[in-house]
Order: structure tokens, then sequence, then C-alpha cells
């Protein structure tokens, strides 16, 4: 199974959303969050969160890219409870026994996502606000491996 982890390629993340997810933490698209947004919401970092946040499951801060990573099924029902309780917590759910099932909906579409990739691709999403409500569609950035000569240091050290 796969899942994906905020990754940050520079510092921007920490300026453009009101709360960046932490490095390394594992992720979701949380495109829930604008479901009921209007183009009236859509201004300054908040416009950031909705164009191409990734939802972070720990900090439930905002990153751009994500990483495919593998991930284990003791992750899994960990990340389901601390997603429905902030189902609960934040957003209103009535209980557990209801945001339970939701949570297991978001992480299982974020792993069919993460499935065809081979770990260390990057994915980014991008959101779009329309007549029928959020449109969400993602980009997959595939992981090279770098020439030798660029991580490799050629000569002597006698030099």
């Amino acid at each position: 199974m796969k899942l994906a982890r905020a990754i940050h390629l520079d510092e921007s993340d920490l300026n453009v959303f009101f709360s960046p997810a932490r490095t390394g933490e594992w992720c979701i698209s949380g495109g829930f969050e604008f479901s009921d947004w209007t183009e009236s919401d859509l201004i300054g970092k908040s416009r950031q969160a909705f164009s191409n946040g990734w939802l972070g499951l720990e900090t439930f801060g905002r990153v751009t890219f994500v990483a495919v990573t593998p991930f284990e099924q003791s992750e899994h029902d960990v990340l389901v409870e601390k997603l429905a309780r902030h189902f609960v917590e934040v957003y209103g759910a009535p209980n557990m026994e209801a945001a339970l099932p939701v949570a297991v909906e978001e992480l299982e579409f974020m792993a069919e996502l993460c499935e065809d990739h081979d770990p260390n691709t990057l994915l980014a999403v991008h959101r779009e606000l329309g007549e029928s409500g959020v449109k969400e569609s993602f980009r997959v950035i595939d992981a090279t491996p770098a020439e030798l000569d660029l991580v490799a240091v050629h000569g002597s050290v006698d030099e």
C-alpha cells in the first residue's frame, strides 16, 4: 500500500499557507474543506490553500507537494481515527461512528491516487471552483535518478 508524505523543496510553503504542513507527515487531498466555498473565500493564503494545498494529517496544515511513499496498515488505522476525530471536532460530524467511514474513504482515495506510482514520485494538486463545485486535478512529477557526475566528485584525494 502507498500513501503520500509532505515534502518541501524550499521554504515557500511557510510563507504561502496560514498553517503549513510539517515535512514528512502523511497527506491527503483535503478538498472537502472547500466544499461550500465561493469566489469570495478565494483570497490571499486561503486562495493558495484552495488552489494547490494538500492536507497534512498531523498538523492539518497545507503543503504544495507530496511524495509517494510505502504505507503500513497499522499506520492507516491510526490516520483514519485521527481524521475522523478532526471531522467531529472541526467540521461538526455528529460522532466518530458517522465520521469513520468518511475518513476511510478519504484515505482510500489518496491510496488509489498513489497506487500506480513509484516511491518518491511527486504529486501536485490543482483546484478550480466552478458552477458544479470544486474540481480537482492532479499532476505527477516522476522521480528521475541523478546522473553519477551530479552526485560524485571525480579526481584524486591526493591533489
